[in-house]
């Protein structure tokens, strides 16, 4: 009960897991591993189908967990949970590791951009990439 609670999961614990939306079975997962005490936590795509309340509420937990010294290795194409997360990240383009570094300097990185937003992006200003 403590786990679920962790989690956010307010549901009888008796209910079935098909009963709950994607927000609802992505906090089920989370509870399940931390159930174990893990000291190393792979969260795979853990945002992947949420919209942008539940990445927060999603977010929130996570932070919750690192913060309790759990070490996350976290698996994301939700850049607004990677810039928040990471304290060092790692980018991959079609397998290859393109990059390396904290998420500012990952962010700056012109294969990054090139990567991510087409070629020639990286050319833009600033300005530009956001108003997109």
């Amino acid at each position: 009960e403590a786990v679920a609670a962790r989690v956010g999961i307010r549901m009888p614990l008796e209910s079935p897991a098909a009963d709950l939306n994607v927000a609802g079975r992505k906090r089920l997962e989370l509870a399940r591993a931390l159930a174990t005490q893990p000291k190393i936590l792979l969260l795979d795509e853990v945002m992947a189908g949420l919209n942008p309340v539940e990445v927060e509420e999603i977010l929130k937990i996570i932070r919750n967990i690192r913060d309790s010294g759990v070490t996350i290795f976290l698996i994301e194409h939700v850049m607004q949970a990677v810039m928040s997360l990471s304290e060092f990240t790692y980018v991959l383009n079609n397998g290859q590791l393109i990059a390396s570094g904290t998420p500012q300097q990952v962010a700056a990185d012109p294969q990054v951009i090139e990567a991510y937003l087409g070629q020639g992006a990286s050319h833009l200003k600033k300005d530009q990439k956001t108003d997109a």
